[in-house]
């Protein structure tokens, strides 16, 4: 018999995955999986459930939010194996999921699951942590692990919204030097992402086009301080467009990004806080993972 492992925030979003949780199972075992499930009980525990039962298993789903995401894919990384990964979205912003065009029905994707094909994916690596699909400094970047867990689950999405609302009003610049695949660019910016994923934070988006997940490149967002009205113009109708085009943004493809800023700068891994780094370097880990994709008819 197949076996799984199947590891599930409870607190996860709005709880919907838990009313879900006995037909998801009952999915599973009726397609021959015998599964171990897993609830996690605090921050680390995923990662630690993957290392121990993900090498003994024919698949890992992963059923949370991209917290519970991102600690699957270090517990994947830290025990060197490639058990092929599934994802039922059940979290309040979804962001990795939503690159992936997942379905946000938790029985769908229990279901897509179950028919779908694994498909190699790259992974962040920063210092000696890893982010499924995005690192960020600056604004926006604090709302996600600040705004807790049950003002999240009362209010979903719009937690994250009001929470970068809120910040606007902290917002300062920040002196950043990057080196990214060999070009140095030294600015103050107000926000900065590397990424592999096409939303962040369910604020900011990238055209689909522009994104390939499995290429072994980053996609590189920075956002410097407007010198004048007329570009704040301009940068609204760049994030409105997509078309990342003027003169306060920069937008890179990158493999290695190396990074010189203030060390008391707090970073966001995946929606995830991360201390300060007065250098970091972060690179591309490709084809890294196997996440199962559903399908398309």
């Amino acid at each position: 018999m197949k076996k799984m492992l199947f590891v599930m925030n409870p607190v996860a979003g709005q709880k919907k995955a838990n009313r879900a949780l006995p037909e998801i199972l009952s999915l599973f075992n009726q397609a021959g999986y015998e599964v171990i499930a897993y609830m996690t009980d605090g921050p680390g525990s995923a990662a630690r459930a993957v290392q121990t039962w993900g090498g003994q298993v024919d698949v890992i789903v992963c059923c949370g939010g991209d917290g519970t995401m991102n600690e699957t894919v270090t517990g994947l990384l830290r025990a060197g194996i490639k058990t092929p990964v599934g994802y039922i979205p059940a979290g309040t912003t979804n962001d990795f999921a939503s690159s992936l065009h997942l379905s946000g029905n938790v029985l769908q994707a229990a279901r897509d699951i179950l028919e779908g094909t694994p498909v190699p994916l790259d992974v962040g690596r920063f210092a000696d942590r890893y982010f499924s699909y995005v690192a960020s400094f600056g604004a926006f970047t604090k709302s996600s692990y600040l705004i807790p867990q049950n003002i999240k689950n009362a209010l979903g999405h719009t937690a994250y919204v009001l929470g970068g609302i809120s910040e606007l009003s902290q917002i300062h610049k920040e002196p950043i030097r990057m080196e990214i695949d060999g070009q140095v660019i030294e600015d103050d910016f107000l926000f900065g992402a590397i990424c592999n994923s096409t939303s962040i934070g369910g604020i900011l988006t990238l055209d689909p086009k522009h994104v390939d997940m499995g290429d072994g490149l980053f996609e590189v967002l920075l956002v410097r301080s407007a010198r004048s009205l007329e570009e704040i113009g301009e940068c609204i109708r760049a994030v409105q467009s997509q078309v990342y085009n003027c003169e306060m943004i920069t937008f890179r493809t990158a493999k290695k990004v190396k990074i010189y800023a203030n060390p008391e700068m707090p970073w966001t891994l995946d929606g995830e806080r991360e201390d300060g780094h007065g250098e970091i370097e972060v690179e591309n880990l490709h084809h890294a993972i196997s996440m199962i994709q559903r399908n398309e008819v």
